[in-house]
């Protein structure tokens, strides 16, 4: 008889607690530091407890992996349950993450993990994939493959308002950031094959840029899979966020629509006021 099967994920996932629950996802935690405490990503800390340190004291979080013995000790209690476990980490181009749940499940027998090669809700989607499948009585190692393919077809970008946390994290030259911010540009961050990079730069008011980028992203959407898709913000006003989602509905018939807001993790490194639309597609994203 095939083991029980249940999914878990790190926190940079960014499901909303109501999918958490309705899907049974387990989270595992990072860690983030902020004014000499490390807390962890949505349990004690919150995205506006960040921004508000930040305009406060100038002072940016630092994030960490979680290390291979905390890995172990997540997994155990799962496995001494009877369960399989499938496991989504971010992507092992961005942190260690990775690597570690991998190391740490080399102690079990039946525990995988998968390399998002994404993040924020492009992992979510992966990890919403796996849970419809164990629902249909998929085994883990299965599940697992299956995932490692979808994973080539997620399509994950946002549009950033401002730079300023992406280059005080290290994430963009000081030229880049000064160029875009001085010109009023709104760089487009797609992330391909596990890493993050600019495809595309908008100019304007910030809200009509994201209706345009959607309607860039979605475009005829003849070769995305309808099913559902995140539109995840950090931080933005609640009338950009409504003018986004009714953009979405207006282009294309996806049977869900998600919005969600990004954890602590993702909002350290892109700042407030970005947005992003992440869905799968019918082929590799290239």
């Amino acid at each position: 008889m095939a083991k029980k099967v249940i999914i878990t994920s790190d926190s940079t996932t960014d499901l909303s607690p109501e999918l958490i629950e309705r899907y049974n996802v387990k989270i595992l935690p990072l860690g983030i530091t902020l004014g000499g405490k490390t807390y962890r990503d949505g349990i004690d800390i919150n995205p506006d407890l960040i921004y508000k340190h930040y305009n406060e004291t100038g002072e940016l979080p630092k994030t960490s992996a979680v290390n291979i013995e905390e890995c172990i000790d997540f997994f155990t209690p799962f496995v001494n349950e009877g369960y399989s476990i499938v496991h989504f980490a971010l992507s092992s181009e961005m942190s260690s993450t990775f690597n570690n749940c991998r190391l740490a499940a080399q102690e079990f027998d039946d525990v995988y993990v998968v390399d998002t090669r994404n993040l924020s809700t492009g992992g979510g989607l992966l990890v919403l994939s796996a849970c419809e499948m164990a629902l249909q009585g998929l085994e883990a190692k299965e599940i697992a493959e299956k995932c490692d393919e979808i994973a080539t077809r997620v399509d994950a970008t946002f549009v950033i308002d401002n730079l300023e946390f992406l280059h005080k994290g290290g994430r963009c030259s000081a030229v880049a950031a000064f160029g875009a911010n001085l010109l009023k540009l709104k760089p487009c961050i797609a992330v391909r094959n596990g890493k993050m990079g600019v495809i595309k730069k908008y100019r304007g008011k910030y809200e009509n840029v994201l209706l345009e980028y959607i309607k860039d992203m979605i475009g005829d959407a003849s070769n995305i899979e309808l099913d559902r898709i995140f539109i995840t913000h950090a931080g933005c006003e609640q009338s950009v966020c409504d003018a986004c989602i009714e953009q979405v509905k207006a282009l294309a018939p996806f049977k869900e629509v998600y919005f969600t807001r990004a954890g602590s993790t993702i909002s350290s490194h892109c700042g407030k006021d970005t947005l992003g639309v992440l869905f799968i597609r019918k082929s590799p994203v290239e």
